[in-house]
């Protein structure tokens, strides 16, 4: 068996302020990450940290970004359990959205519509919780019983599928990873 990571954060920006007062949901951005260190993480956001209406397919860093603009940043992180052919599948997902991201952009209209209960899918157009649902149902990963258009990132929260692993701010989860040692310079052998 293999996990992926599923991360959902609330960053105080306004236009996540304003998400939070009509969700009335403690979360209201999620992303998946191949590894438990947040370094391939994936959303459909802010392509620019002071704009978020430019937005689209994103890879997100944890140490860089919205996340770096709003270091208060708080989160809940979850491992999801898949089989090895299944994260294979993963990666080849978030692959095609990697190498196609500029025909990619974010689902305004679709978001607005799930209230309501009724998807609105658009051709090339999702929003966070949409895009990782459509990931992992891609993959064959089975975790909600709805259409992907109507996933939220509290439905994360409310799945029996997730274990949660983190809660709190983000930071305190990244200063908690093992740091990377890197080789020095000088002890580097030329042959």
């Amino acid at each position: 068996m293999a996990e992926v990571y599923i991360l959902l954060t609330k960053t105080g920006s306004f236009f996540s302020q304003t998400i939070g007062l009509y969700t009335k949901a403690p979360y209201n951005h999620v992303s998946i990450s191949l590894d438990k260190e947040l370094t391939e993480l994936y959303s459909f956001g802010r392509r620019t940290p002071y704009n978020p209406m430019r937005a689209g397919f994103v890879k997100e860093c944890v140490h860089g970004g919205i996340y770096a603009r709003f270091p208060d940043t708080t989160c809940e992180l979850y491992s999801l359990k898949v089989t090895d052919r299944q994260k294979e599948k993963i990666n080849r997902v978030i692959r095609h959205f990697r190498n196609n991201a500029k025909h990619y952009r974010y689902n305004f209209l679709g978001i607005a519509t799930v209230p309501f209960g009724k998807p609105l899918d658009r051709s090339n157009a999702f929003f966070c919780s949409q895009f990782v649902a459509t990931v992992l149902k891609m993959a064959g990963v089975h975790v909600w019983n709805k259409p992907t258009g109507l996933i939220t990132p509290d439905e994360c929260r409310k799945s029996k599928n997730l274990n949660k692993i983190f809660e709190g701010p983000l930071q305190n989860y990244v200063e908690s990873l093992p740091k990377k040692e890197t080789m020095p310079i000088h002890s580097v052998v030329q042959i």
